[in-house]
């Protein structure tokens, strides 16, 4: 089994990245890699800022992956996922930015990232990335 550095977060007070650069998603060892199985996360209160007129978007996110190796420890999750309230972005860029930087981390065998944005100007958005591209098999049944 892959190696995954030491979880640090899980206990501690440290304060809240500022930005996703500054941000580390934490991992731990899948102890049952030989079933695949999906992992469900929903973060209903993500934010960031639109890169044009700087205002507020929120959107809630959804994150389902089958793991490998490794797992996302969830406390480092919630601080990587917190620390977009300042970062300027397209939703669409988020999305798939959040897919590259979550599948780096724990390079599972399935991967799909799902934001539900709140509506601008009357139209709501909802972006979704997975890995592979184009799984057909979408875990939130939709």
């Amino acid at each position: 089994m892959e190696n995954s550095p030491p979880i640090t977060l899980l206990g501690s007070s440290a304060r809240l990245p500022q930005s996703p650069e500054e941000a580390r998603l934490e991992c731990f060892p899948n102890r049952t890699p030989a079933r695949p199985f999906w992992i469900h996360l929903d973060y209903p209160e993500f934010s960031s800022l639109c890169p044009v007129t700087g205002q507020p978007d929120s959107s809630r996110l959804r994150i389902c992956y089958v793991p490998d190796q490794l797992c996302l420890e969830t406390k480092s999750l919630k601080y990587y996922l917190a620390s977009w309230r300042n970062t300027a972005a397209f939703n669409e860029d988020i999305v798939n930015r959040l897919l590259d930087e979550l599948s780096a981390a724990c390079s599972p065998i399935q991967m799909i990232v799902r934001g539900d944005f709140s509506p601008r100007g009357g139209i709501r958005l909802t972006a979704q990335a997975s890995l592979p591209p184009g799984i057909v098999d979408n875990p939130f049944g939709l």
